[in-house]
Formats: C-alpha cells, structure tokens, sequence
C-alpha cells in the first residue's frame, strides 16, 4: 500500500504524518491488517529494536477520589466494589515495589487516586521515591499523583523521581463529556509542569470511550504536540458502578489499529500497552509488542492483569526481549535531549518534531486499571462487534485485604 510506505518513511524519519494518514490507518480493512502491523513494525524496530520495557503499579492510595472521572471505578460516587485504603508506607510501597523489580521490572509507577497532591503528600511520596530508589539500585521512579501545582513537580524532581505521568485521555472537543471537575487544560499544564522540573514526561489516552475516530487522531497529535516521552495507550475497562460500564466497543483488530496510528505519529517515543491489553487484545497480545515497546507487568490499579510470568513468556515466545536496566530506553537524540533538560541545560523536551534540534488511566492520579478475560464457548459474533462474552473483569485483591500490587 502506498499509504504504508509513505508512513514508514515519515515514521523513520521522525516526520509527522498528516491527520489524512493517520485517519485512514484506523480505517484500513482487516485483510489489511497484517499489513499495518508490518509497517508499523519496521518504524519500532528502528528506535526501539525488539526490547520491550517492562513497568510495575504501586498503587500508594487507592479509592476516593473527589474527581468524577467517567471512565474510573475510584470516581466520586464510584459503587464500583474495589480495595479502598489511604496511603501506603514508605516500606510498604519498597517492598510492592521490589516484587515488580524481582520480574524485571525497570520502572516503578507511584499512583495515588485524588485531585492532586497536598504538599504533605509531596513529601510523602518523596519519602517513598527515596526508599525504593534505596533499596532497589538502578529503578526508574515515576509519579502518578493528579494536577500538579507550581514547585510540586520540582520537589518530586530532586526527591529522585524520574518520570511523571499525566494523560490527556480523549481529546479536547469531547473531554467535557467524560469529566466535569477538572479540564483538559489542567491536564495539559501538569504536563507542561513535568517537562518544565527536567523530569521526563509521561501522557496517554484512553480508547474505546465511544470516541470517533477523528478524536483519537486528535488526542495522539495532541500528544505529539506535547512530547512526551512515553505515550501509554490504555483501553478502557467499563467496570461495573461506574457510568461507562456498558461501553463495549473495542475489537482486537481496533485495538491494533489505534497502537499502530500511535507508534506512526510518535514513532521515537515509548509507546507503552496499558490497561486493558489482556481484556480487549487477548489471544492478539503478542502482535501488539510489534508495535509498542513497552508494557505493564502484572496487575493494575483496581483490577487484575495477566500473571507476570505469562507476559515474560509472551515476551520471548514472540521473539523480542525485556529490557534490561543497563540499557537506555529512549533512542540518543531523545535521552541527550532529556538528560540536558534535567540539568537545565535545554529546554524539556524534544525528538519527534521534525525540526527538534535532538531527538493509568484513573482519576486525579491517573494511570491504568486493566484486568483479563476468562473464555466461555460462544455464539457466534459478527467479527467487527466487541465480545463481551469473553470478558470476565476480574477486581484486583478482590475477597482480601491486601493493599499493594502482590
């Protein structure tokens, strides 16, 4: 297909594509699907080989939140049936997070549901950064805490966080739809914020919200637009108690479609498989590592997720390889880049656009609630119609009084 090649050749280049392109990616047929995989391939293989980095939640706080997050089953007035706890000690959230290392983990997420963080929950998940980074040499550390205000993100900074993580969802025109408590433009500062302290930027979306396809154009390219240096893609889980528990619209080969339109707009920048991979892509996971480079060990915030010794083994039976913690994610134009925007040496940021000089999804503290399907014998399904006889949410600690990511 010519549209292929041309977006290779951009991909490869760092060039963007335009919204023509990336719109008929995700309307491309299913006999043409093997095809976008390939393609898309070629661009991943090209910044990232076949590595894929593995990362790992610890949700510090969970449930509660006073943001009314549509999509979220810690929402205000969520009667989702989830753990809810405060916040998790510094040796509790270390010992959560050694477990993820132990499997390979090279990053560690820090979520906490709410608004945004007080500055005694500042100094709270410093104290945390602090213990992990103590007791487990070389781990990446990235905060998921909601909006930031002015000084926050610096302070996260110099506690030793590597990373923070804010995702824009869906796209500006229809985030009035999904949230009420905060905008999309909040969303965009904290962003900002995180680029501007020299940490790097994490941001992503949600798909399979009734969103069309013009809106998952628009919130990648607002991504691009941003820069983050890693995109998570997350598809949504419609738990039940929260307002979009009916939402079943997402078919593996859509989901395939919108990684592939992804890694074509950002194709320098870790593209992370987020929440929902086991739900929605199922039997179909391994052909999304071909196109992402990054993905989710374990469970998620308020469900479960595969069973990390499944995705190792995914991992290598599909050929590629975990990343390990002596090697640099992102390709040298982006990691210069990030490394002199740490040391304000250049402003943050930088790589995808053409012309740069270098190269969870929950509430206020959002990043992503996944879970994993059990199979039943079905009846037979049109193939472009989401199978929701296949799915099975399954609530993480579900029956326990367990707390962190076990």
């Amino acid at each position: 297909m010519d549209l292929l090649n041309t977006l290779v050749d951009k991909g490869l280049r760092r060039e963007l594509p335009t919204r023509e392109e990336a719109l008929a990616v995700l309307a491309t047929s299913d006999d043409e699907l093997l095809d976008v995989v390939a393609a898309a391939g070629k661009v991943r293989r090209q910044w990232f080989g076949r590595r894929v980095k593995l990362n790992y939640l610890v949700n510090l706080k969970s449930g509660l939140c006073p943001e009314d997050c549509s999509y979220c089953s810690q929402r205000l007035g969520s009667k989702a049936d989830i753990l809810k706890y405060t916040w998790l000690k510094p040796d509790e959230a270390s010992k959560a997070a050694a477990a993820g290392v132990a499997g390979g983990a090279k990053r560690v997420c820090l979520v906490a549901s709410g608004r945004g963080p007080t500055d005694r929950d500042i100094d709270r998940v410093s104290e945390t950064i602090e213990a992990i980074k103590e007791q487990n040499e070389g781990v990446e550390v990235c905060a998921c805490l909601g909006l930031l205000a002015d000084g926050q993100a610096e302070r996260l900074r110099a506690a030793g966080a590597d990373a923070y993580n804010h995702n824009l969802n869906t796209s500006e025109a229809t985030y009035g739809d999904i949230t009420s408590t905060h905008t999309y433009q909040d969303r965009v500062d904290t962003v900002t914020k995180a680029h501007g302290a020299g940490l790097s930027a994490c941001s992503g979306l949600i798909a399979g919200m009734g969103e069309s396809d013009e809106d998952l154009v628009d919130v990648v390219f607002s991504l691009r637009e941003l820069d983050p240096d890693s995109v998570p893609v997350n598809f949504l889980i419609p738990f039940e108690g929260t307002p979009l528990a009916k939402e079943w619209n997402l078919t593996p080969q859509r989901c395939l479609r919108i990684l592939a339109m992804t890694r074509f707009v950002c194709p320098d920048v870790e593209v992370r498989l987020a929440g929902g991979r086991e739900v929605h892509l199922r039997s179909m996971q391994p052909l999304a590592l071909h196109l992402v480079n990054s993905i989710f060990l374990g469970d998620y915030l308020t469900s479960e997720g595969q069973a990390g010794q499944a995705d190792l083994d995914m991992i290598a039976d599909a050929g590629f390889e975990v990343e390990g913690a002596d090697t640099t994610t992102l390709p040298r134009h982006r990691a210069d880049a990030l490394a002199a925007s740490a040391c304000g040496t250049s402003p943050a940021g930088c790589g995808s656009h053409e012309d740069s000089a270098c190269g969870s999804h929950e509430g206020g503290g959002c990043g992503p609630c996944g879970g994993h399907g059990a199979a039943e014998v079905p009846e037979q399904v049109p193939a472009d119609q989401a199978r929701t006889d296949l799915v099975a949410v399954r609530r993480r600690g579900a029956g326990t009084d367990l707390a962190p990511n076990v």
